[in-house]
């Protein structure tokens, strides 16, 4: 079975009028800085609805355009649900130690998986600053551990 919400983002973009934009294969620009002046977008609550919808929650139009044409590139992407005969859960977490450069707050980011089948992922900025790479690491496992038990 693939689970797609290829109908939702259509219309995300239609709302958007990017449907027919030129995609790109990452969310983010790989070589330009996400900090720096941001570029207010004109119309403050269509910029609201769409950035809700899209996930995001930054205020720069510049990247949410960016995340908008990644999306029209992925509409073709699903979760792919399998049977399969174990039912083992599997836990699996990363951390970027400091890695936001305005306010040194860490990124965790964690896989949940029931045998073959991802049922479970968050990746979000961790709320305090971490004090050394193994604090942020433990705040990460802290976050998966609920997801398990």
């Amino acid at each position: 079975m693939l689970l797609s919400q290829q109908r939702y983002l259509k219309d995300i973009l239609k709302r958007a009028g990017m449907l027919d934009c030129k995609p790109v294969t990452t969310p983010i620009s790989p070589t330009k800085a996400v900090s720096g002046p941001e570029v207010p977008y004109a119309d403050p609550t269509q910029y609201r609805s769409l950035a809700a919808h899209a996930f995001t929650t930054t205020s720069d139009w510049v990247a949410l355009k960016r995340v908008l044409r990644y999306v029209n590139g992925t509409l073709n992407l699903g979760l792919h649900i399998s049977l399969f005969a174990c039912l083992d859960i599997h836990a699996y977490s990363d951390t970027d130690w400091a890695g936001d450069p305005d306010d040194r707050k860490s990124t965790s980011g964690f896989a949940v998986c029931l045998g073959n089948n991802l049922i479970s992922w968050v990746c979000r900025k961790q709320h305090t600053v971490a004090r050394s790479s193994i604090d942020a690491e433990y705040k990460g496992m802290a976050d998966v551990s609920p997801e398990v038990t």
